[in-house]
């Protein structure tokens, strides 16, 4: 399938103007938020991405706030407070409720997170419980203020999390393992661990398979 992305502009509850990039199919059976790490960009996740497009999801990639296009982007989340990066929750919320608004059913929208944006995308399944999948590359214990072991032990059942860590990634692997522990039991949880892997979106560069998987536990 030929995948032309379209440049979109969203805007959050408290105003700000967030940069995405919409991967639309026809007769979508779902859709997918995607949330860089930091520093990043939505670009990072344009294989990915386009992955999900040719398999029939609609697709969404942002700019956090302070990155990329978004308002105060390219650079101004290197001023941000712990508590002005925390507010990146609402620039997820956005694209969730864009998707959303494009027919996607609550059941049927992912979102995939890198580092802090994996810790977004937890605290929001686990703040927003019928939202169930995240898909969490490198999550952190804690990225800027923003927790995940309170959003881990909130989880409810039916919720579906996939961890991806590398035990190089300067003991992210340990964190990682932390944070799955803390979910409960009634929770569907995977953790997947490679050896040299790298950080976040490096690791879908390094390891060819892992998109693979991430597929796999989707569907």
């Amino acid at each position: 399938m030929d995948i032309m992305p379209v440049a979109v502009t969203i805007k959050t509850l408290d105003g700000i103007d967030i940069a995405g990039t919409f991967y639309d199919v026809p007769e979508s059976k779902g859709g997918v938020v995607f949330l860089h790490m930091m520093p990043a960009a939505k670009e990072s996740w344009d294989e990915l991405a386009r992955r999900f497009a040719s398999d029939g999801y609609l697709a969404l990639a942002i700019d956090l706030r302070g990155h990329g296009e978004s308002e105060g982007g390219p650079n101004g989340y290197t001023k941000y407070t712990d508590e002005e990066h925390q507010k990146s929750i609402l620039d997820a919320d956005a694209a969730v409720k864009y998707l959303l608004a494009k027919g996607v059913a609550v059941d049927k929208v992912v979102l995939v997170g890198a580092s802090i944006g994996a810790n977004l995308a937890l605290k929001y399944i686990a703040d927003h419980p019928d939202f169930t999948t995240a898909i969490l590359l490198s999550a952190g214990v804690n990225y800027r203020g923003i927790m995940t072991l309170p959003s881990a032990e909130a989880l409810k059942p039916g919720a579906r999390v996939f961890f991806v860590t590398s035990r190089d990634d300067n003991g992210n692997g340990e964190e990682t393992q932390k944070i799955f522990s803390a979910i409960p039991k009634d929770v569907e949880k995977r953790l997947h661990i490679y050896e040299h892997a790298g950080h976040g979106t490096a690791m879908l560069e390094k390891e060819s398979k892992l998109s693979d998987l991430i597929m796999e536990f989707v569907e």
